[in-house]
Parts: structure tokens; sequence; C-alpha cells
């Protein structure tokens, strides 16, 4: 980062600089002088260039308007009138992230790219559809929604909605969690924007028409109305350059801005009761019941780190006054998934509750909860809590991330809050001054009584939501609008019915046809790098301990692992495995009991946890190599207190508590049910995939489908005395066996801490392993290859279908064209058959060589036996049809863009340590690389052909009842065994 003053694009007025030391970033903001779009450039030492574009987007209906428009933008714009440049454009790229994201108040547009000549690419395609979009009438029908015959061409047949937003919200809105967020919002905001569903309420969508689209996008997607936003090495000069000539200097200034009004506040609090949908007819202990409060403005930054700290003092962990009694309650299973502080919006959510109760509760947990607080506001919270809370703000102020999507997107996202309100966007990521004031005011021990009393107490904007279960909800919502679609089509002459027919086939002809792809930009294989880079480490030994140390840019982070191989485990230890490593850091230690332990936690570490890492081998996916990591991150200087703490948490451990094992239990079984409409695609294809390895084997029965039933079924276990006892001592079974294994270390830190970090380490860990007796035989499962075919009933108005077919590990030579066939498949035909014609939320095919496995999938899905076609058809379509070399450069870009995706700095060094650990080499993933690069279409022939051939088949999905019932003939035919969750 260069301390020399910034260079603006003469048409841009340079407003401010501002270094974030802490953060090695320079923000400069500007402003373009005619149309008086904002522009904040994040500088900074990084290759990894990431641009976004937003736009200010308040509906005020639940219609869906500024997510239909989302998707609709994307698909075909004035320099570049495709099809489908966005997708076109993912395949014709090397990013590193590219996609679009509506939020309640702001629609945005974000990629990037380690690559300059793509980056530009990317540029040039993304302002031309956000500021010059052709909104076809057929891609709204597409995206959005749009009636059909459900028999194509009969007018006689019923009519069923379509559109992928439309399916997209109803397995969005599956969700129990997201249910409970729209209906509390909608009561807390009874004026404003937030008051509707900002994603399309399903029942809703239908009533947006192409008028509104069209007038929404003029009025929002405007430069008066757009914060544009960089992270990189490129300077800002250079973008906006692109930005005036490829967009802004076509714009007049538009008049008055558009902006979130303020809530008009209640006199009272307020009372709701609401049903959400079940797909089971025992509703009993199914009721959510949560307490939200509106605070003040996120763009006051003062009011947004008091209500961060008040709710990180009464949230935080499980010794947090509120979330301990939320998760002690007898009222109800466990804490709600709304529990904490909303601050993205305007005016932030305060909200806190329990799921898992009953709705003659509500009264209680209601005292429960004012208790609480009143408590803190009466008493405080002792001075070692609150340093422990003001140490988690700087932990993760600190810390470089970027292992799920780039970093200087996390900053952009962070900031892009504040800037929507016309607020300061740089407070919120220089912290070190917030932070100094407020320790200055927490050492008063009034302050954080009357910020408690004043937020929440002495606050009667309050909404007590009860949601209660009902089994008879999703049919009455079923029947209402086959009734709607019935009605409608009485109304429909002939000349409307044939509108719809033709509609149907102008959108089919559409979605076949073959755009010209060469006006779009694109790299070829000539612009991918020549290899991988390589991670330099250094190992130590020590009276038999071995230790590997990266030195990583952590920025005064530093990380450390306990790595041992798996011991060999009983069927049962193996079952509980994944509640073992949950708890193995949840619990007491020592003299210490859990309150106690979480609280050193707090002041000590970042995180701490538990977990197993599993690989099959890479010649033979029917061998495999398993090892336990108890991981976690401190900054620098308490990594010593980190080291002890992770032995303690190894070498103390008490499975005693066996209320709090049983709370844990409870938590953890909510949260896995939950994640079913959120990731059905990867539960149903670990579903079809189960048979394939023992690796695929172990994951389905441990965090896939079968996890969540085995799960389900220890909870209810565990409601006796002696059902506890039993688990306890199972779970020190496997802890006395775990700890009997010879440890190994991974320690990554700066250059200035590495090697006192490392020098500790070995000390510290050789004197408590060195008593330690290593006898245990190592893990180990039986092979694995066989057929299943399931189908399994979920709460959810969508599917998700998969199918799978046995394949061959990364060591084998047709790994690599397998792995480009995903791609090919996705491109050439599952995109347009799944998602584009068959309205699923999407859709694709990908190998898994760590299971040797390739997998269809779809996701909120409409479809089912349909779907499982498209899956036949792709695999026909392959092997029938003249293919072309294009469309193999494609393919191969993808999986190089992923492979050479860049992770966080610790992220790095933790894939480069596993990697060897399981017998990956620098050069076998060179090698692996090399061989994605000469795969030819011949190869890709030759492995569908040989490998997906259909007596292979497993196929699994995820369905609702009713679904299941309607099909009940053609599920039999299929030979699906019917599982319930």
């Amino acid at each position: 980062m260069s301390n020399a003053m910034p260079v603006s694009n003469p048409e841009f007025e340079l407003l401010r600089c501002h270094d974030i030391e802490t953060l090695k970033l320079r923000v400069e903001q500007y402003q373009h002088r005619h149309t008086g779009a904002l522009h904040y450039h994040f500088a900074a030492d990084s290759t990894e260039n990431v641009f976004l574009v937003a736009l200010r987007t308040v509906p005020h209906d639940s219609t869906g308007v500024a997510h239909i428009l989302e998707h609709t933008v994307l698909c075909g714009s004035e320099r570049y009138p495709v099809r489908d440049p966005f997708f076109m454009m993912l395949r014709r790229s090397l990013n590193t992230f590219m996609n679009a994201l509506t939020s309640s108040d702001w629609t945005a547009y974000p990629f990037a790219s380690q690559n300059r000549k793509d980056f530009s690419n990317l540029l040039d395609v993304y302002l031309d559809a956000v500021f010059f979009s052709r909104l076809d009438p057929l891609d709204f029908a597409q995206e959005g929604h749009r009636v059909e015959f459900a028999e194509a061409g009969n007018p006689d047949s019923e009519l069923v909605y379509k559109g992928v937003v439309f399916n997209e919200m109803k397995g969005a809105m599956s969700s129990a969690s997201s249910t409970l967020w729209q209906t509390l919002c909608e009561h807390l905001f009874p004026a404003n924007t937030y008051h509707y569903n900002s994603g399309g309420d399903p029942e809703h969508i239908p009533e947006l028409s192409y008028q509104e689209l069209k007038a929404f996008y003029r009025s929002h997607y405007h430069p008066s109305n757009a914060i544009f936003m960089t992270f990189g090495d490129i300077p800002a000069h250079e973008h906006q350059a692109v930005f005036q000539q490829r967009a802004l200097e076509r714009f007049e200034p538009l008049p008055g801005r558009i902006e979130v009004p303020l809530e008009k506040r209640f006199g009272k609090p307020r009372r709701v009761v609401k049903p959400y949908a079940v797909d089971d007819s025992d509703t009993a202990r199914k009721t959510h019941i949560v307490v939200g409060w509106l605070l003040g403005e996120s763009t006051d930054l003062e009011q947004l780190l008091e209500a961060q700290l008040l709710a990180s003092v009464l949230m935080d962990n499980s010794a947090s006054p509120l979330m301990h009694a939320l998760e002690t309650t007898d009222l109800g299973q466990a804490p709600s998934p709304l529990c904490g502080l909303e601050d993205s919006q305007r005016e932030m959510v305060f909200s806190c509750g329990i799921e898992g109760s009953e709705a003659d509760s509500a009264d209680a947990l209601e005292a429960l909860v004012l208790k609480v607080i009143g408590d803190v506001a009466r008493d405080g919270i002792p001075a070692a809590q609150l340093e422990a809370v003001l140490h988690q703000l700087e932990l993760h102020q600190r810390e470089i991330s970027g292992d799920g999507f780039p970093y200087g997107l996390q900053l952009i996202l962070q900031a892009l809050g504040p800037a929507t309100h016309y607020a300061d966007p740089v407070a919120v990521l220089d912290l070190d001054p917030v932070l100094a004031r407020l320790r200055e005011k927490i050492a008063d021990p009034d302050y954080i009584k009357g910020l408690a009393q004043r937020t929440l107490l002495d606050n009667p904007h309050r909404v007590t939501l009860v949601m209660t279960p009902d089994a008879e909800l999703a049919g009455l919502r079923m029947a209402a609008e086959a009734d709607r679609l019935a009605a409608l089509k009485a109304t429909l002459d002939s000349d409307e019915r044939h509108a719809v027919i033709t509609l149907a086939e102008q959108l089919d002809a559409r979605q076949q046809q073959v755009d010209d792809m060469s006006i779009l930009p694109k790299v070829t294989l000539a612009d991918v790098a020549p290899g991988l880079p390589d991670l330099s480490y250094e190992t130590h030994q020590r009276n038999g301990l071995k230790l590997t140390s990266y030195t990583q840019g952590t920025n005064g982070l530093v990380y450390q692992q306990m790595i041992s191989e798996l011991p060999a485990l009983e069927e049962q230890q193996l079952a509980l495995l994944p509640l073992y490593t949950r708890m193995l850091t949840e619990v007491g230690l020592g003299s210490e009991d859990y309150l106690a332990v979480q609280h050193r936690q707090a002041g000590t570490v970042g995180s701490i946890g538990a977990s197993t890492a599993m690989r099959s081998a890479v010649d033979d996916e029917q061998q495999l190599q398993a090892h336990f990591v108890l991981s976690s991150k401190a900054l620098a200087r308490n990594s010593e207190a980190q080291v002890a703490l992770m032995q303690d948490s190894l070498y103390q451990v008490r499975f005693d508590e066996l209320g709090r094992m049983r709370e844990l239990v409870s938590q953890y079984r909510a949260r896995r049910e939950q994640a079913v409409t959120g990731n059905g695609h990867g539960l149903a294809m670990a579903a079809a995939s189960a048979g394939m390895s023992p690796v695929a084997q172990i994951n389905h029965e441990l965090s896939g489908l079968a996890g969540i039933r085995s799960i389900k079924a220890l909870d209810d276990a565990l409601a006796t005395d002696s059902g506890l006892e039993d688990f306890a001592a199972a779970l020190q079974g496997i802890h006395t066996k775990i700890v009997s294994m010879p440890p190994q270390l991974l320690a990554i830190a700066d250059e200035h801490a590495v090697h006192a970090v490392a020098e500790h380490a070995l000390t510290a860990w050789g004197d408590a392993t060195a008593a330690t007796t290593h006898s245990q035989a190592v893990f180990s499962a039986a092979p694995v290859r066989v057929p299943r075919r399931e189908l399994w009933l979920a709460n959810t108005q969508v599917n998700f279908c998969a199918r799978a077919y046995p394949t061959v590990p990364s060591g084998h030579p047709d790994a690599a064209a397998l792995t480009v066939l995903g791609g090919f498949l996705r491109n050439g035909f599952l995109h347009r058959a799944i998602r584009e014609q068959g309205g699923a939320y999407g859709g694709g095919g990908s190998q898994d060589s760590g299971i040797a496995a390739f997998r269809f999938f779809s996701y909120r899905d409409p479809r089912l036996l349909e779907t499982l076609n498209d899956f036949d058809r792709a695999i026909a379509w392959m092997l029938e049809h003249r293919h072309e070399e294009q469309a193999l450069e494609e393919a191969i870009l993808g999986v190089i863009s992923s492979m050479d995706k860049p992770a966080s700095p610790s992220g790095e060094a933790r894939q480069h340590f596993y990697n060897r650990l399981f017998g990956r080499s620098h050069e076998q993933r060179e090698q692996f690389r090399r061989a994605i690069l000469a795969v030819t279409l011949d190869d890709l022939r030759r492995v569908t052909g040989l490998y997906l051939q259909p007596e292979n088949a497993s196929t699994a999905v995820i369905t609702s009842r009713k679904q299941h019932q309607s099909l009940g003939a053609a599920i039999a035919e299929l030979g699906l065994t019917v599982e319930e969750l």
C-alpha cells in the first residue's frame, strides 16, 4: 500500500483518504462530479481485485421486484444482447467470485478476479448489464413468473405457475427461520420497506407486472443512486476511467434521493401470533417464540457499537446471561436461530427467543427475557467479561478471512450497509479508535447497566412473536394457489389461452437458441497461469513430537492445531463422533464448569473447536485415512494461553455435566433439522453417493440425512437419566481412545511471531504428552460399493434431486476428464434444462474424486421425475451430439478457476498441510492441473460412456409428503425407498 496521495480521474472528486493500519488498507472516497455516484476504493497489496456496484432498492410490496430485477438485469444488455451473458461469462472467465445479491434495501453486483484481462472483461459486462439492461419480457417470464398449461400446448389442462425466483422463494420460505425473520420484520416495521419480503412472497410474486419491473429499474438503476466499491492493487483512477466511458457519461443526475424512512415508534409492546407450515401431523413442541426490539440507527457509529457490545454481553456464548437462560430453560428445546443483533438495515433489530416450545409459554418466555435483562441493568457485568467482549471485537477486526469468498468482498460488504444509508463506511472498518473509547466507557460499572436499561427495558418498540406449527397450512396454500389459477383460467378467452401457449413456445425457442457468443469478451487457456504457487514451511522435531510451521501474513493472529490419527472406533462410537467433537470444547475442564470455561475461551481465543478430517487414498477410494483435529485461533499476545487452553480442553475435559450435554444435543438437533432446505442439494447428493465409498457412507451417516435422523433419535433417547449417563460414558470412551493417539502440531503465524509460537508449542505439548501411551489401532472402514435409491420426506415446498454414479479417485487418469465433464454438462445442457426450462433455482453435475462419484443435482426444484429424466438426457446429449472445442475450453477454464482460487493466508497454509498429510503432494496437484488442461472432447465422451451407465446409477430425492403422495405410483416404479427424517 503506497503512501503517495491517490490520483483520481478528472470526472471524480477525491473526498477523503483514510489509512487503516490494522487492515493494511487505505480507503479512498470519491464522488462523480456530474451524477453524484459514489466510489469507495479499498487500496491494498492484493492481486485479487474486487468490484461491486450496488443500487439502493426500496420495494413497497412483497412481489419480489428487486429480486426478480436482480436476475433479469443479467439476461442481456445493450452492448451484449445475448440471452444469458452472466452465465456465459462464468464459462469465459477466471473469476474467483461472480454473483448478484438482493438484500432488504440494496441490490449488488460483485465479482473478483486475479487476472487483469479477466477483471476488465467482467467490468465491461457488469456495467452494461446494470445500467443498460434489455429487460426482455421473456426473461421476466423465465426468471420471475409466468403461467403455463400443465400439459404443453393443451389449453384444457390446468394452469401452473413457473419462474426461477418464484420457485427459489418457495424453497426459501420453506425454512422456519426465514419465515420467522420475515414475520418479525413485518410487525417491527409496519410502515417502511422492511415490512415487505424483498425476495418476494410466492403468494404475491405473480402480482408483479412487467411494466412495474421496468418502472422500478428506471427509478432505481441510475448512477445517482449507485455505490461503486473496488478492492485491490488496480488504482482507483483506472476503474473510474472505465466507469465514465462505459456508463456514467451517458447519464444526467436524478433529483432527490432514495432512502428508507425511519419507522414510527410504538407506544407500547405488541404480541403477534402467526402459524407456519409443517409437513408433519405431530405439532407438539414445535412453536417458535421470539422477542424482538427495534433499536437505533446503524448509521450512528456510537449506537451501532453500543448495540453490538450489549448484544455480545447478553448473547455471545453459553456463559452470557441471556444465552445461558435460553439454553437452560425448560420452556423450549433450544435458543432461536434469530438470537442476536441484525445491524445491516437502517434501524437495528435485537431479537432472542426459543424454538421447540408451546404457544402457552409465551408469557413465561417474555418474563424470563425481561428478568435477565433487568438483572444486567441492576447488577451489571463483571469487568473481565466486558473485556472479553472487546477482545472478540478486536480479533474479528484483525482477522484476514477469505476462505468462503474473497477477503476484499467481505470488507466491501461490511462497508456497504452504512454507505447505503448515506453514512460513513470507513468507521465500521477502523474499529481501533472506537474500541479505545469503549474501553474507557466500560470502566464505569454503571455504563453497561444504563445501556441495558435504555436500549431494551425502556424501549416500548418491542414485538413478541409466537409462531405456531400448522400441519394443514401447506395444503391450504396449495389449494388457494390452485383456486387462483383456476379462477384465472376461467377468465381466459380463446385468444388469451392461445397467448399463454404462445408465450411458452416463444420462451422455449429463446431457451433453445444458440447466441453468437463472440460478442462477449473472454479469456482463453493462454491466459491461464503456468502453475500453482507452492508454500514454504518448516518442520520441527523434539522428543518424537513433530510440529509444522507456516509463516503467513496473518495480521497478528496465531492459528494452532493438534492433529492425531483417528483411533479404531466401534460402530456406536463412530455414530457419536460428531457429538463428541462438538461437545469437547463446550463442557467443563477440570475444576472449571462449562460457564467458567466459556468465559476463559472468550478472553483467550477467537475460537476453539474439534473436528475430524477424513479422505480416501489418492489411488483407491475404498481405503481411507482419518484424523482428529483440535484447532484454535488467537491474537499473538495470547498464544501461550491459547496452548494451555487447548491442552486443558484435551486432557482435562469432563463429561459429567449431564444437563449441559442434554441441552447441546437438543440445540444440535434443532440446527441440523433447519439446515435441510438451505443445503438440500448437498444432502441429496450425499445420500445418492453414500454407497460409493467408505468416506461417502460415513459422510451420509454422520453429517447427512441419516445423521439428522440419528440425532433426532438420540435426542429422544436422552430424556431419561440412564440414557444421559450411557451417553456420557460413550463420549468418555471415545475420548480415552482419542488422547491415546500420538499427536503432531501445526502453527501458522506472522514472521515476527512464528518462531516463538513454535518453540513454546513444542515444549508445552512435549511435556503434556510425555507420559501418554500410544498403542491404539487406527480407524478403518470396510469397502462399500452398492447402489442406493431413496426418497426422503422433509418440510419443504420444493424438491432436491440427485443421481450418482461410481467413478474413480483423484489419482486415476480418468479423474481429470470426469472433473471437466461436470462443467461441460452444466454449461451445455443442465443449466438450460433444469434452471431455465425446469424453473429450479440451480442444477448441475460434478465429479467428486474424494469419494469416486459423479453426481447430478438440482436445487429448489419444482419438478422431480422430469429432473431425474433430464439427468439421463444430459448423458445422451453428451454421447449423441457433436460438440464444439470452445465449449470444452470453457469447461476447462471453470475447473482451473476453481483450483486457482486463493484462500485466506491461514487457509492456504491449512490446505497445503492437509494435502501433504493425506498424500496429495504439490507435484501431484500440478500433475492433475496439467491433466485438466489436456482433456479432449474424445476424453469426455469416453468417460461418459464408461462410467455414467444407467445400471450403476444411485438416486436420492428430498420432497414433501404431499408431493410423494401425488407421485406414489411413479416413485414405486423408480424403486425409491421412502425414508423418514
